[in-house]
């Protein structure tokens, strides 16, 4: 029996400072995604940067928590994972975090027990960066470690450039322009960063995310100087990817310009970087700086076009499996 997979980054589970610290202590201990030697990183992480940095990622996470359905990215992820199944009546289809719960370890020993001796896993990260499609696959080979009896597997490789994905992207971001009662004058396409080093390693992600933006801007028809591509949520010192979001709005607003979109083809579900560092965040830089109107892209969340393109893109990856 062959089942899918789906692997998200992860969410705290509640929007606290103790919700906060374990998910942070977690996230921030992954070598993947902090490239920096544990004798220096480890002492700076637990004597200065949790006990600080929890309480203020509690207060963001509060801020879009939702009082039924919690964690927008728990909800979304739940619910691709309910309409996908949909699509494959005969293949248990779930999900795991690489970070929080339900730990993907849990997922997969669980689907393994069910009968499962073939796994096609789904990375929710188009582009790849070591920093989450990398950390996706160690999570999973990890977990693999755990089972005595290890499934054959099939990992999807990076999907920026499929046309399961970006019709997905381009309906999206077509629903979001049709609900607005004001015309954008300019579009930021906004994707996370990654610190300039680990591109200068070898990671592709900076390549992956041109790929993407080339694609989405040609079948939105916007003219060059109507779009800039660029990177949000730095964290850290070290230089990142470049333009940074916020300097772009910045400086768009500073030359009068008053209405702005910001699209987030990177994720593939809304979250505290989506609905907060640029609704909120990212849009009060906008005003500040002279900007009128800012709105944050709908992530693929649950489309319809979305759940039809994972969909496509399993199927295309698990053939002589599905």
């Amino acid at each position: 029996m062959t089942g899918l997979v789906l692997i998200q980054l992860g969410t705290p589970d509640r929007p606290t400072y103790g919700g906060l610290l374990p998910y942070l202590r977690q996230f921030l201990s992954d070598r993947r995604v902090i490239e920096v030697p544990r004798a220096i990183w480890l002492p700076l992480l637990y004597l200065r940067i949790l006990p600080f940095r929890s309480g203020a990622s509690a207060e963001k996470y509060r801020r879009i928590w939702d009082e039924k359905t919690g964690s927008p990215l728990l909800h979304y992820t739940v619910r691709q994972t309910e309409l996908l199944q949909a699509h494959f009546p005969n293949n248990p289809v779930r999900f795991g975090m690489i970070v929080g719960n339900p730990p993907l370890r849990d997922t997969i020993k669980q689907m393994v027990d069910s009968g499962v001796d073939k796994i096609i896993a789904l990375p929710m990260f188009p582009q790849y960066s070591a920093t989450s499609f990398a950390s996706a696959t160690d999570s999973l080979f990890t977990a693999l470690t755990k089972v005595r009896r290890v499934p054959a597997v099939r990992v999807v490789p990076p999907y920026y450039d499929r046309p399961g994905y970006l019709d997905a992207l381009e309906a999206v971001v077509r629903d979001d322009l049709a609900k607005l009662p004001w015309e954008p004058e300019h579009f930021v396409i906004s994707f996370h960063g990654i610190p300039q080093k680990y591109a200068q390693r070898g990671d592709p992600y900076a390549t992956h995310v041109v790929r993407t933006t080339q694609a989405l801007v040609k079948r939105m028809g916007w003219a060059r100087n109507r779009w800039t591509q660029t990177y949000q949520s730095r964290f850290g010192r070290s230089a990142w990817l470049k333009p940074y979001t916020d300097d772009v709005l910045t400086d768009l607003a500073k030359k009068g310009t008053k209405r702005v979109y910001v699209a987030l083809p990177g994720f593939t579900a809304d979250c505290l970087e989506t609905l907060d560092e640029i609704g909120n965040e990212s849009r009060e830089i906008f005003e500040h700086a002279g900007g009128e109107h800012l709105k944050n892209g709908t992530c693929l969340n649950d489309h319809p076009k979305w759940i039809e393109g994972m969909a496509r893109i399993l199927r295309d990856e698990g053939h002589g499996w599905l």
